[in-house]
């Protein structure tokens, strides 16, 4: 798993809260806790009207496959809330202001940055990395490596060899030339972690400040980018990652403050990025497109990424089966969070199962 140091780690487990319920409910019919405090309205599965003899196979389900955390949000209010297990240092219980990674859920969040970067004139997702990284960021030669836009590292096309020892690694040596860039799909970690040097280099400013200044302070997300090897994974509390569902359920607004208020991004960042796997945005995974390539694959699979959810969901997830994600037709924001149901690389059949259930729950 990830590297961090105790102290850090011991920080971040603790934190205040605050149950009591606060009116703070937009025309829209959303919901937004203040970000002040951890007030948080929530309503019952009872009063949404939904199926309450799921409830105990949901639960049981969840705990058996490692879950610390789940959440369910209808327009904002929490639904469902429930905690298991022990904290990341098998220390205390498992609560709302416990902290875990994001894994790669945390790209999701990186494709948002990136968008606000764009949209205060930082950089344009078709600027080529190298006007960032500088010259020589790979070991291609440059014309091939300034054939690689910032773009292409939000879709997964960069085409850098992922064929390579590690393909976590970011140094130069370990990016070397396979295909040209946009002429294929594959699920490369180290060209998406340079995202945040890309960010950081077209504001000026370290990428926890760029994420803490143009998210945070409006949103109430209080999460902390944490370096181990060469990754540098997101870790919050599940309400954290659930402030950022409802964000992007909302198309980027927080309650009236537009956080991402270029629309066109938006769109194309939740929607096919790319004709190689429509089942992938801007580092968002998508349902209901046909087929899918999975991580660790170059070849299409032919079916949904969650065949039980419905079409229009779309998710932010990540290794151990992390999971944000939104159906945006319903109000609906899910988080998982939580050790490996099992040892694949992204549980998909977790997923599925989960929605299993969920479907029926919705009836």
């Amino acid at each position: 798993m990830y590297r961090y140091t105790f102290l850090l780690a011991l920080l971040l487990l603790f934190g205040c809260s605050d149950d009591s319920v606060v009116d703070n409910q937009t025309d829209t019919g959303l919901y937004f806790p203040p970000t002040d405090s951890e007030t948080w309205e929530s309503t019952s599965i009872s009063e949404m009207g939904w199926n309450e003899e799921v409830v105990p196979e949901l639960y049981n389900f969840l705990e058996s496959n490692n879950t610390r955390a789940f959440l369910i949000l209808k327009n904002g209010r929490i639904v469902v809330e429930q905690y298991w297990g022990k904290d990341i240092l098998n220390i205390a219980s498992f609560d709302k202001n416990s902290n875990w990674y994001w894994a790669s859920a945390g790209k999701s969040l990186t494709a948002l940055l990136v968008g606000i970067a764009q949209q205060e004139g930082f950089l344009s997702i078709n600027d080529k990395t190298s006007d960032y990284l500088g010259e020589g960021w790979t070991s291609m030669e440059a014309e091939k490596e300034n054939l690689i836009t910032i773009k292409h590292q939000l879709t997964m096309t960069t085409g850098i060899n992922h064929q390579v020892d590690d393909f976590y690694c970011t140094l130069p040596e370990c990016l070397t030339y396979e295909v040209d860039a946009g002429e294929q799909w594959f699920y490369h970690n180290a060209p998406y972690t340079l995202l945040e040097e890309v960010v950081a280099a077209a504001a000026d400013m370290t990428y926890s400040r760029f994420t803490r200044d143009y998210v945070g302070k409006t949103t109430g997300i209080d999460g902390t980018w944490i370096k181990g090897d060469y990754n540098n994974v997101y870790w919050s509390t599940p309400r954290d990652a659930a402030r950022f569902g409802l964000l992007i359920q909302n198309e980027g607004k927080w309650d009236d403050v537009e956080v991402l208020s270029d629309k066109s991004y938006y769109n194309e960042m939740v929607n096919t990025s790319q004709n190689l796997n429509p089942s992938y945005g801007y580092l968002w995974w998508l349902n209901g497109k046909g087929s899918v390539v999975l991580p660790g694959l170059t070849i299409s699979v032919p079916r949904d990424m969650c065949p039980n959810a419905p079409d229009e969901l779309f998710s932010a997830m990540g290794k151990d089966g992390q999971f944000i994600e939104i159906l945006p037709s319903k109000g609906i924001v899910v988080v998982r969070m939580g050790e490996a149901p099992d040892d694949s690389l992204l549980p998909v059949l977790f997923h599925d199962d989960i929605w299993e259930i969920l479907t029926r729950l919705f009836e």
